[in-house]
């Protein structure tokens, strides 16, 4: 394979599989080839491994016609982020999307500066992945986006946030263990040029989310 078709295969977490996962991927694989005598394509740096497997197995039900459109669409897709790597300038094709967030505490009003915050890919119901980590700052939000630059993998994610660490330090007297304490938000992403800004809004004893911009 092309050096670039490596490094979007390890991106996208296939270089990590189980060996139940190899031999899925084999199967399905032979299945493709032998239905439509072609190499499936598919462009993994939108997809995360459990949508590389479903998105897989939903292509093998697809007629002739129809699979050859997707596949060339694939190609499309893996030739733009590609060039957009290696051309600047107007116009730059739609291949990027985001994941941020920010946490505010309305106990005292203000943006949570210092909250531990980290990303994780949903394998499977055992499985979860380490994508970011990062930390609040002034403005209760991280630096930089846990994803940015590149296409967000189509899969479920989870935020955890380090509430119950940020309200000691703010000196509260909390019962231990704490009612709050690593806080998860669990949410998929479905559109991998899209924009999904997950906040936190928290008390000691309570949070909400909700998608912002």
């Amino acid at each position: 394979m092309a050096p670039d078709s490596v490094a979007e295969q390890a991106a996208a977490g296939l270089d990590r599989m189980s060996d139940a996962e190899v031999a899925r991927f084999a199967a399905l694989n032979a299945a493709y080839q032998a239905k439509f005598g072609l190499p499936f394509i598919l462009c993994v740096r939108r997809h995360g491994r459990a949508s590389l497997l479903s998105a897989f197995a939903a292509r093998l039900e697809s007629d002739a016609a129809t699979e050859r459109r997707t596949a060339e669409a694939e190609v499309f897709r893996i030739a733009a982020i590609r060039v957009n790597a290696l051309v600047s300038g107007d116009g730059p094709l739609k291949t990027t999307g985001r994941i941020s967030t920010h946490v505010l505490d309305t106990v005292s009003g203000r943006p949570a500066q210092g909250v531990a915050v980290s990303l994780h890919e949903v394998v499977s119901e055992t499985e979860t992945a380490l994508v970011a980590r990062a930390a609040t700052d002034a403005d209760g939000r991280t630096d930089t986006p846990l994803v940015a630059g590149r296409p967000v993998p189509i899969a479920v994610y989870e935020l955890r946030f380090a509430l119950g660490d940020y309200h000691r330090r703010q000196g509260l007297a909390l019962a231990e263990p704490p009612f709050l304490d690593l806080v998860p938000l669990r949410f998929g992403v479905s559109d991998p040029e899209g924009h999904y800004h997950v906040p936190l809004v928290a008390t000691p004893w309570s949070y909400q989310t909700y998608r912002g911009s």
